[in-house]
């Protein structure tokens, strides 16, 4: 009797819990839409705007004017300027040093002692001349005297004599006035090559100067920049192109916190076979001037940086290099999302692309790094004011990210 119970109350419990399960269906819970995870980025409105660009160059300080100042005359030298040591300054016409003048002295007086007796002898000689055609004239003679018989010949010979004993005498003072070394222009001594007490040879090198009036500065250009600068260029019969010098700001390790000013001043007339680039060559004016603070004076052989001051664009689209990618493409903002643009890039330095196709007025240039990402990824821009200039630089602006 138990064992037919058991299996009815079995069925009944079964019975209930399907009952149950009618009457109080399970309810289904839905999860909500899945939240795509937004970047969030910085961006830069971009505007159109005047640009001036400045041309990026390197080179060393070169002295204009070079001499090597050298000997004319053989003796001992007996006297040296304190200005002629390496480093010092010197003025045009300044006595650098003395040679012994005293052969030369007696030289002089040698030769004009010798002038006098050319000179007596042509006296000599007029009066001469001058009896013979008395004479002649004395005798009755109607016709014109021969030139022998009027001693011209020997007259002719006594003039010749004069005039080789004043060149004698000349030579003989210019090289007495060669025994003293003037400078021939204000300079400054590069090296000394003798000292006093030395004998010294015709010709024998004294010291290697330079003018101190300017220096010069061979600056090579890349030829992506020529058309973005307006060079000085030279034409036959000495006809230069009607424009304006270039400014030209040098900066170098040793120059302190301060510039030096010059402007280009020629166009070399050949590419360098080397580097096939063309170069330019800079000037600047009295570069050893009066001392000026936080900046050296400029030093023959200095290396230094150059930012050549190029051509000025009235309605540029100029982009940070740093929000650049693999130097071609860069991502933008456009609904939220990121979109990627391939550039046309006419120029650029370190820090600055030009912009000719690809971007446009308005455009939000993304400049958080971002990395290998695809166009379509939502963004969340930073919650502050756009940027609508190019930001300043930072630390290493020609790394791509």
């Amino acid at each position: 009797m138990t064992k037919r119970i058991i299996p009815f109350i079995i069925l009944v419990v079964f019975l209930g819990a399907a009952l149950a399960l009618l009457r109080n269906p399970p309810q289904q819970t839905r999860n909500s839409a899945f939240v795509e995870p937004a970047v969030t980025v910085d961006v830069l409105e971009l505007a159109r705007r005047p640009y001036r660009i400045n041309l990026q160059s390197y080179g060393a300080v070169q002295p204009r004017t070079q001499s090597k100042l050298v000997a004319q005359v053989f003796g001992e030298i007996t006297d040296i300027n304190d200005s002629l040591r390496k480093g010092g300054f010197f003025e045009r016409g300044e006595i650098l040093l003395n040679i012994d003048p005293r052969d030369y002295q007696a030289n002089v007086n040698i030769a004009a002692a010798a002038l006098r007796e050319a000179e007596k002898a042509l006296a000599e000689e007029q009066a001469r001349a001058v009896q013979a055609l008395e004479d002649w004239q004395r005798l009755g003679n109607e016709d014109p005297a021969p030139a022998l018989v009027l001693r011209r010949p020997q007259l002719a010979a006594a003039q010749a004599r004069v005039s080789s004993a004043k060149s004698t005498l000349d030579k003989a003072r210019l090289e007495l006035e060669r025994t003293s070394i003037v400078a021939p222009y204000a300079g400054r001594v590069m090296n000394k090559l003798v000292d006093q007490g030395q004998v010294v040879n015709k010709n024998s090198p004294l010291a290697d100067i330079y003018a101190v009036d300017l220096v010069e500065i061979r600056l090579p250009l890349r030829n992506s920049d020529l058309p973005f600068i307006d060079l000085p260029e030279a034409y036959r019969a000495g006809v230069e192109a009607a424009q304006e010098r270039p400014l030209v700001t040098l900066y170098s390790d040793l120059g302190g916190e301060r510039g030096w000013e010059g402007r280009v001043v020629r166009t070399e007339g050949a590419i360098d076979e080397q580097a096939r680039q063309l170069h330019v060559v800079a000037q600047v004016d009295n570069p050893y001037g009066a001392p000026e603070p936080n900046r050296m004076p400029l030093k023959i052989g200095q290396y230094v940086r150059a930012e050549i001051q190029g051509k000025r664009l009235p309605d540029a689209l100029v982009i940070p290099v740093r929000a650049i990618y693999q130097g071609g493409y860069v991502y933008v903002v456009v609904d939220d999302a990121l979109q990627r643009r391939e550039l046309s890039i006419s120029w650029q330095n370190e820090v600055e692309a030009l912009i000719t196709d690809g971007l446009e007025a308005g455009d939000l240039l993304a400049l958080t790094p971002l990395g290998q990402v695809t166009s379509g990824v939502r963004v969340r821009i930073i919650d502050h004011a756009m940027q609508t200039t190019t930001p300043a630089p930072v630390a290493d602006p020609g790394a791509q990210p």
